[in-house]
This record gives structure tokens, C-alpha cells and sequence, in this order.
């Protein structure tokens, strides 16, 4: 591998970790807008592991405008993240798979504000499938595999989720 080669390679990492932080930085701050931005026209979300739906990421974008409304903080924390780059009509590199770890602790909204509100906490794994296009890397495919949940007052477990596996 040349100098040049290996550079190119490390700023493409850097710009696809730069997009999965987008990515969480989106979500925790509701701007629903830049999470759309984030993908290719053609770009789909899967959170029915969470309980949620899956769809094209306009779809996608409003149902989270609303479920996330439940809560007044959020932060995700994106972790462990694995990145390999495929090949696109015989280029290499255009194309990236990221399988990165989250914990997603959330504050209820309460009444009066948060002040007392209890906590939800969620961690899995995240499967993100990434294109290069002409306005740089976007988000083709967003997986999420919860793995568990802790609900308020009650230990962390996979049986805590709501719904069914």
C-alpha cells in the first residue's frame, strides 16, 4: 500500500466516524432535518429491535420526531466501532460497513420539567451501511440491534423490552 493509498484510507475513516457521531449528535438534539441529510435519497432505518418501525429515513425521521418527544434528554454513546470498506463497480472504497456498540441512556419529560424524572437506558448494536457520494460519505442503512433495556426500577435485562424478539 502506498503513502497516498494509506492516507486516503484514513481520511475516509475519519469522515465516516465523523458520520455516525453526526449520526447520534441528530438524534440526541431532535434535529430532524440534519438526521435526514444524512442519507442518500434512497436510504433506510431499521429500529423494529427497539420497538420501533422501519422505513425510508423521511419515515423514519418523523416517527422519531415523535416517540423521542417521551423524553428531555437523550445522549447516545456510540463505541467499539468497526469499520470495513467494500467495493463499488469494481472501485474500492466507496462503499462502508460500521458495526459499533451504543448505550443510550434517556431522561423521562415530567412534569415541571425533568427534575426527578427516572431514567431509561438501552444498549446494543448498530449496523450502518454507508455510500460515497458526491456530497461525501451517507448513510444507506441503519440497523439497530438492541440487546437490552433497563427500565425505571427494575435491573437491566433483555426481558425488559416491551416487545417481542
Amino acid at each position: 500500500m502506498t503513502q497516498r493509498v494509506e492516507l486516503a484510507t484514513v481520511m475516509d475513516r475519519l469522515a465516516v466516524d465523523g458520520l455516525v457521531t453526526d449520526y447520534a449528535v441528530a438524534v440526541d438534539d431532535g434535529d430532524w432535518a440534519a438526521y435526514r441529510e444524512l442519507f442518500t435519497p434512497d436510504g433506510r432505518a431499521d429500529y423494529r429491535s427497539a420497538g420501533g418501525i422501519e422505513g425510508d429515513a423521511r419515515t423514519v425521521a418523523g416517527w422519531l420526531a415523535d416517540s423521542m418527544r417521551l423524553f428531555a434528554m437523550r445522549q447516545h454513546l456510540i463505541v467499539n466501532r468497526r469499520v470495513s470498506f467494500g467495493i463499488l463497480e469494481q472501485d474500492t472504497g466507496d462503499t462502508a460497513r460500521v458495526r459499533a456498540d451504543y448505550v443510550n441512556p434517556m431522561r423521562f419529560a415530567g412534569p415541571g420539567g425533568d427534575a426527578g424524572a427516572p431514567d431509561f437506558v438501552c444498549g446494543g448494536r448498530y449496523a450502518f451501511g454507508l455510500l460515497r457520494t458526491y456530497d461525501g460519505w451517507r448513510l444507506r442503512e441503519v440497523v439497530v440491534e438492541e440487546k437490552w433495556r433497563r427500565l425505571p426500577g427494575r435491573p437491566a435485562g433483555p426481558d425488559d423490552r416491551d416487545h417481542a424478539d
